[in-house]
This record gives structure tokens, C-alpha cells and sequence, in this order.
């Protein structure tokens, strides 16, 4: 497929579903910035911290319901809060990695962010996979898939150049247009009997009991600490092709 076919699908099965997106990706868009603002007060940075992780969840959770043609509800956006311990860790690891990888050099940070792009796709799938599992996984998928992912990512740029002109105001329409695009883009990347098993509904994520204890995110900060080496390993020259 090519990045317009990508883009048709996504519209496609946003037919009908727009207002919801659209509601949904403005009010993340305003916790995003009601947290951003809050940094100056020290509070905003702890609260963005803790939340962001679930919110995204939430609107990985929307753009999957939709790309797989399922019903979506503005409530969804915050269905991650289900799966909290998971959610949380994946969104600040990601984050630092994709930062220091910045600080080396411009370019890996780019690569590394494509590489981790699948990640809460993954997390939404993958109920028994811990939040470093779920971003390892995500960099099996990109293998040879970042520039096709670029290529869908850029084929928006008219979309992007409209929103300036409009002061942002059409960005509440391309965000889910794009989010819903490449959730297209994540399942065609999976195997057909993966394509089959893993459907989304309207609950969100599918919470296994392995999470739902004291214990449950000790796997992910564990998981963190013993694998993070490998994500400096410069071994690998796939990542940056």
C-alpha cells in the first residue's frame, strides 16, 4: 500500500466518527497544553508526567476502534487510565530514550521515534506484553518500515501547511486523520492471523490480571532496567537506514 491508500482507508472509516475524534483530540490537546502551562508552577510538569502516558493510550485507543471500523466514544480518550502502570512507563522511557538518542545526534532521535511509533498500538494488542516488551516489539515491526512510515507522515504536509493558515484551528480535524492513517499504516504491518485476533472494542484496553495487582508494575521498571542497554546497541544498522 502507499501512503494514499493509507490516507483513503483512514478517511473512509472516519465517516461518521469525525465529531467524536475530533472532541476527543481537542480536549487531549488541552490537558496537553493546560500541562505544558503548568511547567512554569513546577505543577504541570509532575501532573503532565503522569497522565500524558494514558491520554495517548486513549487516543491510540480511538484511532484503532476507527481504523478497524468499530464504534469510538469520547470517554475512550481516557480508557488508558485502565491500564495505567503499562501506559506510564512505555511514555516516559520512550521519551528519555528518544532523548538521549536526540542528544547524540539529530537524525537517530528521528529514527528512534519511528522505531518506538507502534509501541501503544502494540500495548492496546498485547495485554501480557510489559511496556518494554510492547517498544522492542514496535522496532521488530519498523524494521525496513520507518521510511514507508515517513512517507505516509509527509504525504500530509498540505494538510499540515492549510492548519498554519487557519491558526491551528483545522489541526483538530488532520490530528485524528493522521493518528487514524497510521493505525492503517500499524496493521498492515501485522501478520493475518494477528490482523484477525486482535480487535478492538469499545471498552479499550483488555486489562490482564498480571497488571491488576500490587506487584503489577514492577515487570515494566524491571523490564526497563535489565533490557534498556540494548537500544544503544549500534550494532544493528537497520536502525538507521
Amino acid at each position: 500500500m502507499k501512503a494514499k491508500d493509507y490516507r483513503q482507508s483512514a478517511w473512509k472509516s472516519l465517516g461518521g466518527k469525525w465529531g467524536v475524534c475530533v472532541l476527543a483530540f481537542l480536549i487531549f490537546d488541552l490537558i496537553s497544553a493546560a500541562c505544558a502551562g503548568g511547567t512554569y508552577f513546577g505543577v504541570g510538569a509532575v501532573v503532565g508526567l503522569i497522565i500524558m502516558g494514558p491520554i495517548t493510550l486513549g487516543t491510540s485507543i480511538i484511532a484503532l476502534n476507527v481504523a478497524r471500523d468499530k464504534d469510538v466514544e469520547v470517554g475512550m480518550l481516557f480508557k488508558g487510565f485502565n491500564d495505567f502502570t503499562r501506559s506510564l512507563v512505555l511514555y516516559i522511557t520512550n521519551n528519555i530514550l528518544i532523548a538521549l538518542w536526540t542528544l547524540l545526534f539529530f537524525i537517530p532521535g528521528i529514527i528512534k521515534t519511528f522505531s518506538y511509533s507502534m509501541s501503544y498500538y502494540i500495548l492496546i494488542d498485547n495485554p501480557n506484553l510489559t511496556a518494554n516488551e510492547a517498544r522492542k516489539k514496535s522496532m521488530e515491526l519498523m524494521k525496513g518500515n520507518k521510511w514507508r512510515l515517513f512517507c505516509l507522515e509527509f504525504s500530509f504536509i498540505g494538510w499540515l501547511l492549510l492548519s498554519v493558515l487557519t491558526f491551528g484551528i483545522l489541526m483538530f480535524w488532520v490530528a485524528p486523520y493522521m493518528e487514524v492513517a497510521r493505525a492503517k499504516f500499524y496493521m498492515s504491518l501485522l501478520p493475518e492471523e494477528e490482523k484477525e485476533e486482535n480487535v478492538v472494542d469499545n471498552g479499550g484496553v483488555v486489562i490482564d490480571s498480571d497488571y491488576n495487582d500490587v506487584n503489577g508494575g514492577r515487570n515494566d521498571f524491571d523490564a526497563f532496567a535489565n533490557d534498556n542497554r540494548d537500544d544503544f546497541d549500534f550494532s544493528d544498522g537497520d536502525e538507521f537506514k
